[in-house]
């Protein structure tokens, strides 16, 4: 009997694939028709051609309109993992802070930031891009550009942060130091050599080649030197973190009142402070809940990263709109689109999805 339903399950499955790949041979053969009426073909030759358009936000990599279209999407790409990679980073300390002060005693405190959080949370994510970037753009023009600390001046222009250069093997030592720590568990009793040598040798790289600052200056009409983050790019960092930090506060704060009471008032009992109960008994149990969801928002801000083309910022979908209009290889440009922001979101899902499974694995569960 079981045989036999395990035969009509395979038999089912094979029918559904043969339908599925029988749906999907149509559409592949209409489309194909369709393109070869319009005098269109498929293919990524079209990468190799020269892209013959300006891109703004590119400090990072060089690129001239005679550069090819690939390099273009990879500018675009660069954009959109820094703004991704910032966002989430941003995201989860502001939603941290935010929700442990929606469960602060004072009641002042605590209605002001629930005011904040409810504001951003039911505004559209749309709305408070344009908003921000409208506002940036009303500030005042470089001359008359404000100047919170000493060589930051933020103006029209955007924000203008001193230039820090550090040495290249000073850099390659901190990463490797970084590297072995994340993989202290498997260097055995004695890992604490490795970090601590590749330490010492990023010491010594500093000490031989001090990191310099350059300080921006006023020239002409604008600033020369430094680093300057265009309007567009200072708006949608903060719209996304100022938004995916209001749904993450709540998860904090959800996951903080989740923690038994028993928990706190047995820390209270050995004399610990709001602040030692909070660090050491309740934020350890309460991560282990927070993680999953944590995934979801840093996912919700990589797809939500897309929403830069309405104010100019040349993230990766901006660039492969406009190689589209161009070039005519509009499903080519949509199947970039879906690989790179499929797979953005899926590595930031996996890595957060091994974090959880380390908590599983050495904590103590919610009870």
């Amino acid at each position: 009997m079981r045989r036999a339903a395990d035969r009509r399950a395979i038999a089912l499955q094979g029918l559904g694939l043969g339908l599925t790949a029988a749906v999907v041979w149509w559409l592949a053969r209409n489309t194909s028709v369709s393109l070869a009426q319009r005098g269109l073909t498929l293919g990524f030759g079209f990468l190799r051609h020269p892209a013959n358009f300006e891109i703004g936000d590119t400090w990072w990599l060089s690129f001239t309109p005679a550069d090819s279209i690939g390099r273009a999407i990879v500018v675009g790409l660069l954009n959109t993992a820094l703004v991704s990679a910032l966002g989430c980073v941003l995201a989860i300390a502001v939603g941290f802070v935010a929700g442990i002060l929606r469960l602060s005693p004072n009641p002042a405190l605590r209605g002001l930031v629930r005011l904040g959080v409810e504001i951003v949370r039911n505004t559209p994510l749309l709305l408070l891009l344009l908003f921000l970037a409208a506002s940036l753009h009303a500030l005042p023009p470089p001359r008359q550009a404000l100047s919170p600390l000493h060589g930051v001046f933020l103006s029209d222009r955007g924000l203008v942060l001193p230039a820090v250069s550090i040495g290249r093997w000073t850099v390659v030592f901190v990463l490797l130091a970084v590297v072995a720590l994340a993989l202290r568990h498997k260097l055995g009793t004695r890992w604490w050599i490795a970090p601590a040598a590749c330490a010492a040798a990023a010491l010594v790289s500093a000490i031989l080649r001090p990191p310099a600052i350059a300080a921006a200056h006023l020239e002409g009409f604008n600033f020369v030197g430094g680093v300057t983050l265009s309007p567009e790019l200072a708006a949608l960092l903060a719209a996304l973190v100022l938004h995916q930090s209001a749904h993450i506060s709540e998860v904090v704060r959800g996951a903080v009142l989740a923690v038994p009471r028993g928990q706190r008032d047995a820390a209270g009992a050995l004399g610990m402070s709001r602040w030692q109960t909070l660090r050491l008994v309740v934020m350890p149990v309460a991560l282990r809940a927070m993680v999953p969801l944590l995934a979801t928002n840093c996912v919700s801000l990589i797809k939500n990263s897309s929403l830069a083309v309405a104010i100019g910022f040349p993230d990766v979908v901006s660039i492969l709109n406009t190689a589209g209009n161009q070039t005519g290889h509009s499903i080519e440009t949509m199947l970039i689109m879906i690989v790179v922001y499929l797979s953005l979101s899926l590595l930031v899902a996996a890595a957060l999805g091994r974090y959880n499974a380390h908590l599983l694995r050495t904590g103590t569960a919610i009870s």
